[in-house]
């Protein structure tokens, strides 16, 4: 899967074409699940804009453009950076089904579209190979709160090792190290 597709890491803050920066995607078949037989035609009509702040990817709620901090493109993870594509993209086509991708009656742990995308991304990890400790890891994120994060986990059925054995908050939930 990695070795399949090839991402562009030195590019320059701009507007790209999805296929300047994010190549061999269009043959995975978890894209292709995401979009059906519209895949090469919706990844053709897609852009990726760099933007200069540190950060992750997002899908701008307005165009439907995948949005790319210029830092994370260049120090990610690979993994996670694969990751991250294709949880953008199942948001992609949640905006071209007229979603609320930023729906404020919920937190992020609680988002619909976020538990989506997160269980079809958590189901290409595991076909990378990920334990559970490694896909706490990566789902770990600085703008939520222990006590989501032990929510998040459950949700999305991750139990990591750490997890089970670490110290427990106030609440009685076992915490990870951050």
């Amino acid at each position: 899967m990695l070795n399949s597709v090839r991402i562009n890491r030195d590019l320059r803050i701009l507007t790209y074409a999805f296929f300047e920066v994010f190549q061999g995607f269009e043959n995975l078949d978890c894209v292709k699940s995401i979009f059906g037989e519209k895949t090469k035609e919706v990844l053709s009509g897609l852009k990726v804009v760099l933007f200069p702040r540190r950060g992750y990817l997002a899908v701008d709620d307005e165009t439907g453009y995948i949005l790319v901090s210029s830092h994370y493109l260049k120090t990610a993870d690979e993994r996670y950076l694969y990751l991250d594509v294709i949880h953008e993209l199942v948001h992609v086509r949640q905006f071209m089904e007229g979603k609320e991708l930023f729906d404020e009656r919920y937190s992020y742990v609680d988002r619909p579209t976020e538990i989506e995308a997160y269980l079809f991304t958590l189901k290409e990890a595991r076909k990378l190979g990920m334990n559970d400790d490694e896909l706490a890891d990566y789902l770990r994120v600085e703008w939520i709160t222990d006590d989501e994060f032990h929510r998040f986990l459950c949700t999305l059925g991750v139990n990591p090792q750490k997890l089970r054995e670490g110290p427990k908050n106030k609440l009685g939930y076992r915490t990870l190290p951050r």
